[in-house]
């Protein structure tokens, strides 16, 4: 999962979401399953630019703000939505970080 900074979003206009979202109570309850089946909890760096990367390429796109929900690859030209295309490359840089135990990146252990 995304290590996002939970302050840092209860200043913004999404604060009333972002907290009743519970997310801090969500990385709990995921942490205590994930321990209970032998898994592991894998927070992927909040500078990584899950949302600028492009998932088929890994061509980075910086002129993207957040008002843009889809965008075109301009190397590739692949359409992407921008969550799900955030969402593969978390799960892709967490399978990274886990199968090299990357330094600078946080593996933590399922019990919170």
């Amino acid at each position: 999962m995304e290590n996002l900074c939970v302050k840092g979003l209860a200043r913004t206009k999404l604060a009333k979401s972002v907290l009743d979202a519970g997310f801090g109570m969500l990385i709990n309850f995921l942490g205590y399953k994930l321990k209970r089946e032998g898994g592991k909890l894998i927070e992927v760096d909040r500078f990584f630019p899950s949302t600028k990367l492009c998932h088929c390429c890994q061509f980075k796109n910086n002129s993207l703000n957040l008002s843009i929900r889809e965008w075109v690859c301009p190397s590739c030209q692949t359409h992407h939505d921008r969550d799900e295309n955030a969402a593969r490359n978390i799960r892709e840089e967490g399978i990274r970080i886990l199968s090299t135990n990357t330094v600078g990146h946080t593996e933590i252990q399922a019990c919170g």
